[in-house]
């Protein structure tokens, strides 16, 4: 098994968080839950020519996509095949870091994974043939790093929306959406239509989806946990609003998502 992953040069790092490179055998396990997260992903399949997430739901309905796509940030959990996970590369997107690269409104980002040669054309082609000619992982990493380069437009937010962001990023607890829109200065209107735009999603989703990752943070490697004084930490209500939010994020209980974690923390092996 190889797994790489690598922050950025600037200033590529201000719209990226990570890219990553995945090599190994199959999993032991189908289908894995991946939780949501605050930025965009894309994704390259580099062991086949799709890729393949399933609905939340009893029917399980299998929903392909060209190799590379880009898409997300996503409200509720997706269920991948593992199957397709054998040599696979992808980027996390800081918020409003797909915006930066696709030029297009976030929120047409989270409705569905978009193919990247919808966007790019014979440029995202070429770029996964490069990659798959290219046999070590660290060079291909190199690779798609200069290729974002290219495209990445600066800077990518509004003042006002990356103000609001740092503002949420640390102390999602207890921020006051309402107060945070009056100092950006911006009627509320305004704010919210530029902010679902370069990030995907309004301010108070914003807030509660950084919320719920703040208590994934804390619970995930935690041998015993103490539920309301994660709910009070938190800055939930009581334990029950606890539990409905995390249902909303991740499609399972708090409880269920600590009996069956996985190595990873954003990866929940399913059967």
């Amino acid at each position: 098994m190889e797994h790489h992953v690598v922050a950025p040069s600037p200033p590529l790092d201000g719209l990226v968080s990570r890219l990553w490179d995945w090599s190994a055998p199959p999993a032991d396990h189908h289908l894995e839950r991946v939780l949501p997260v605050p930025g965009a992903s894309l994704i390259i399949n580099l062991h086949e020519d799709e890729t393949r997430v399933y609905t939340d739901d009893a029917e399980r309905r299998c929903i392909r996509a060209p190799a590379a796509v880009i898409g997300g940030p996503c409200l509720r959990s997706q269920i991948i095949d593992t199957a397709e996970q054998v040599r696979v590369m992808g980027v996390v997107f800081r918020p409003g870091g797909a915006h930066a690269l696709t030029g297009e409104d976030h929120e047409a980002l989270m409705a569905q994974d978009i193919g990247l040669e919808d966007i790019f054309g014979a440029s995202a082609r070429q770029l996964r043939e490069q990659l798959l000619d290219t046999a070590d992982g660290i060079q291909r990493l190199r690779v798609l790093e200069q290729w974002l380069l290219a495209r990445m437009r600066m800077p990518a937010l509004a003042p006002e929306v990356q103000y609001a962001l740092d503002r949420i990023g640390r102390c999602p607890q207890v921020m006051r959406i309402g107060a945070l829109v009056r100092e950006t200065g911006l009627s509320e209107y305004r704010f919210g239509r530029l902010f679902r735009r370069q990030v995907g999603m309004g301010p108070k989703r914003y807030a509660r989806l950084m919320r719920f990752r703040a208590v994934v943070d804390a619970v995930y490697a935690s041998n015993k946990v103490d539920w309301s004084q994660v709910a009070l930490d938190g800055g939930y209500g009581d334990q029950a609003h606890l539990v409905h939010e995390f249902r909303a994020f991740a499609g399972m209980t708090p409880t269920a998502f600590v009996a069956a974690r996985g190595p990873y923390a954003n990866h929940v092996p399913l059967t």
